[in-house]
């Protein structure tokens, strides 16, 4: 029998992540599921009842390095060993240049882009073992976003670090791809869930969260791309304003302004 495979979740207790967790237990994965509130998310608590060997939570808060220390060594341990690591944290704020909050800002890099320099920071050595080298490729899995493709208006403060994210994994792939890890970047468009319910204008192509975890895992397990990137009109229109001329691309985020 194939052995079950491990899926840590950090950013697992709401919205995509929480569907993501659903999903992996109906398809008898082992799963750690982390957030800052983890093993007091009533939901997450309901799911433990029922799958109890399968699932475990850990509370992690990705801004505290020594917290991250301690949690990564503790998520590698609960089944000996990981084979899916899915960084799924977010956090997000619109903000204007008259409403910046440089606070929200530094939250957002926190959640967004320092979060998973931590972790994978501390997960590598592990993943580089002799032992994970000889085993089938493990993935890392990076919830980004199609926002890094181009800064939008009032949006800066979540895609910037979203973009540093995606730069950095364009820059280790081919490392990772050594060591038998396989990297891979989600880029996707707006998803109902609570931190698109901050957003007062017209989302287009609005996703479900559970439409979008189901999309993701397909993708998880079937694909070998490195970017994974839905849905197909957005993120068409997004690519189109990254290669055209900024003069014309400006211009047309420009009248995005409300």
């Amino acid at each position: 029998m194939e052995p079950k495979k491990r899926f840590w979740i950090v950013g697992g207790s709401s919205g995509i992540g929480l569907e993501v967790v659903k999903l992996c237990l109906l398809k008898n994965y082992l799963v750690i599921a982390s957030s800052r509130t983890a093993t007091t998310n009533e939901e997450l608590k309901n799911l433990k009842k029922q799958f109890p060997k399968q699932l475990s939570l850990l509370d992690i808060d990705v801004s505290s390095k020594e917290d991250i220390k301690q949690k990564v060594k503790l998520a590698y341990l609960i089944y000996d060993g990981l084979d899916i690591w899915f960084y799924n944290a977010a956090a997000y704020d619109v903000m204007s240049i008259d409403s910046w909050d440089i606070e929200k800002f530094e939250q957002m890099n926190e959640t967004n882009y320092l979060g998973v320099v931590r972790i994978m920071s501390n997960l590598l050595p592990y993943f580089k073992s002799k032992e994970n080298l000889k085993k089938e490729s493990i993935k890392w899995i990076w919830n980004c976003s199609l926002s890094s493709y181009f800064g939008l208006p009032q949006g800066g403060g979540y895609s910037a670090p979203k973009a540093a994210l995606v730069n950095l994994a364009e820059s280790i792939y081919p490392e990772l791809e050594l060591s038998n890890i396989k990297l891979q970047i989600i880029n996707h468009g707006f998803v109902k869930t609570r931190l698109t319910l901050k957003n007062e204008f017209q989302m287009p192509q609005l996703m479900e969260a559970k439409d979008t975890a189901k999309k993701i895992l397909e993708s998880i397990e079937n694909s070998s791309s490195f970017e994974i990137r839905f849905p197909f009109g957005l993120s068409s229109f997004l690519s189109l304003l990254k290669f055209l001329p900024y003069k014309v691309s400006l211009a047309l985020t420009k009248k995005m302004l409300p």
